[in-house]
């Protein structure tokens, strides 16, 4: 399950995303509104964590917006405020919880398994024959399955969200790794996905960007 922390102090950004991937969480982390708003919009998550205080756009105003486009993402609120009312306007923003600072681990991972539970599997997402199944990381076409670990599923995902159009290997790295990557590290997924995708007869392809990255085509008849 896929999760974004918005969060400005860096110090605790990074206490609290190992705190969710000890949860067996994969986290994507940003330190300030804007970049929180931007990745709600084009990312694929299964629910957010968003810090109130943040700069650029506060949390409450990310919510507003994030609601507003009709995004139905589970979204829980952290802050320092503890009166009613802060949480009273939380909530009626769009929030699915809201925890109080200071917090223990185990709460948070509480807070974060109730509003997640009641999701429904994400849909599958289907580009010429090909289907991958984003709740079992599976890779389907009419000659066949194939099961994707999680970089490959992540990697075909966003490629399928974006088809037709160029993704960076600084795009990959980011969104997959969290930055901690080589482009080296996404050419051999990138190679165990084009094998898979070959051996079931997928009648769409990933072609190589020469020192960019990559795009998913439909190949030629």
């Amino acid at each position: 399950m896929r999760l974004l922390l918005a969060e400005d102090e860096q110090a605790l950004a990074r206490a609290l995303t190992a705190i969710l991937k000890h949860g067996n969480y994969t986290v994507d982390t940003v330190y300030d509104g804007e970049q929180a708003l931007q990745s709600l919009l084009t990312g694929q998550y299964d629910g957010a964590v968003l810090d109130i205080m943040m700069p650029k756009l506060d949390g409450l105003e990310v919510l507003r917006q994030v609601r507003d486009r009709g995004v139905p993402l589970p979204i829980l609120l952290l802050t320092a405020k503890s009166g009613l009312q802060d949480k009273i306007t939380g909530l009626d923003s769009g929030a699915n919880d809201y925890l109080t600072k200071p917090f223990a681990a185990g709460e948070l991972l509480a807070r974060v398994r109730a509003m997640t539970r009641t999701q429904e599997a994400p849909e599958p997402l289907r580009l010429g024959n090909v289907t991958l199944d984003r709740a079992t990381l599976t890779l389907l076409t009419p000659s066949g399955s194939i099961g994707l670990c999680q970089q490959e599923s992540l990697l075909l995902e966003l490629l399928l969200c974006s088809a037709g159009h160029l993704v960076t290997n600084a795009r990959l790295c980011e969104r997959i790794w969290g930055g901690q990557a080589s482009h080296e590290a996404v050419w051999v997924y990138i190679s165990y996905l084009r094998k898979k995708l070959t051996a079931l007869h997928a009648d769409v392809g990933i072609q190589p960007v020469e020192k960019e990255g990559y795009r998913l085509e439909a190949l030629p008849c």
